[in-house]
């Protein structure tokens, strides 16, 4: 298959050339630089964004959209074509012209149902923006007007195929693009065995397009347009290749660029290229947060949110979030440690506070350790 474009394979001397020019133009300062700047955390940009709305003093032009982030933290979305560079990733999972896209995504406040639908545009397919939940209508359309390609979370895909074969529905998607959360192995391999192809990329809302996999499977390429470092978590000083840090990330996008942004995920850099032939920086994907904040269904659940759900009730001495895998879903459990209560008044509050629906568990006492979110999930 060919390559988007030949950012993708040019040297790495040319690319750093580039990249330099750029970051000095949008920054103020070359690469060699970067490691002596601060890393900008999200709990600081949400603090700068309340002292001054809507994005804390971050130069932002050519906005189209405002998009909100839990923190709340809000995101533009601008005018340019593929803003978010979502382009190169759907092109590396094959899709094009002759695709039609449905796009599971949200397009509600949060911008993900945007970003994959400009890359779908950006490499000529059809686009169904079929948004989330509704799993019914979700499988009529895709059957109705021969939906070849999806792209969401990892983990829906399997839901809308599961309610095809119990509708008796033959869809006939061979490829996915997905992202919002991990990709386990086993899932990977389940879409296989129906004959889909599935990759997945590293994106966020503020960011945009940050890696992703090509048809190698061997590690995430990294985006032409963001300068990656990998630190170790709470400083700014860059770790060997091979450990794992703290993925920081440049942006060198002029309409919203950001410095030395920490994402709290955790990755690696990795030795060599990809054998797909393109030439930039591959990091392990996503192995864990750098705090305690998880991913759960495509949602962020960050510590603050627990804290605003114990807040909330008086008799709630503490709560701990468990994630874990049943089947190949994503599940919650907040368990709750009270003196009486309402267990249906505290779902209640989880579904507003954690904007997720989870189980609510009454435990005797939680361990005194400090842990709020618990990831049970195995990324093996």
């Amino acid at each position: 298959m060919s390559h988007y474009d030949d950012l993708e394979t040019r040297s790495a001397d040319a690319r750093r050339a580039a990249q330099d020019a750029a970051c000095r133009e949008l920054h103020g300062v070359g690469l060699d630089a970067l490691p002596a700047q601060p890393v900008l955390r999200k709990a600081a940009l949400a603090e700068r964004q309340a002292a001054e709305r809507p994005f804390g003093g971050v130069r932002a032009r050519n906005v189209s959209h405002i998009f909100q982030s839990p923190g709340p933290i809000y995101e533009p979305g601008g005018m340019a074509d593929d803003y978010w560079r979502m382009g190169r990733f759907l092109h590396a999972c094959g899709i094009g012209t002759t695709d039609v896209v449905q796009n599971c995504f949200g397009y509600h406040l949060t911008p993900a149902g945007h970003m994959f639908e400009s890359g779908a545009r950006a490499v000529g397919a059809v686009v169904v923006p079929a948004g989330t939940g509704q799993t019914e209508l979700q499988v009529r359309a895709a059957a109705d007007l021969a939906v070849t390609a999806y792209a969401g979370t990892p983990d829906f895909l399997k839901v809308i195929l599961d309610r095809a074969d119990a509708m008796g529905e033959r869809l006939g998607i061979v490829r996915a693009a997905v992202g919002g959360g991990a990709l386990f192995p086993s899932l990977r391999q389940e879409y296989a065995d129906r004959g889909i192809a599935c990759l997945q990329c590293y994106a966020t809302a503020d960011l945009g397009n940050i890696a992703y996999e090509s048809p190698a499977i061997e590690g995430m390429i990294v985006d032409e347009g963001v300068v990656v470092e990998i630190v170790r978590p709470g400083t700014g000083d860059r770790v060997p290749e091979g450990e794992v840090g703290e993925v920081v990330v440049t942006s060198l996008n002029p309409d919203y660029p950001l410095l030395r942004f920490a994402t709290g995920d955790l990755s690696a850099a990795m030795a060599g290229q990809s054998p797909c032939g393109r030439t930039n920086m591959r990091i392990k994907g996503w192995m864990g947060r750098a705090d305690q904040t998880a991913k759960i269904k495509g949602m962020f659940v960050r510590p603050e949110q627990v804290a605003a759900f114990v807040a909330r009730h008086p008799e709630v001495r503490a709560a701990r979030v468990v994630v874990d895998r049943e089947g190949e879903m994503d599940a919650m459990t907040v368990q709750v440690e009270a003196d009486g209560g309402d267990e249906g008044a505290w779902a209640a509050s989880v579904a507003e506070t954690l904007k997720l629906k989870g189980r609510v568990e009454r435990v005797d006492g939680l361990p005194n350790d400090g842990v709020v979110i618990e990831d049970r999930r195995d990324y093996g």
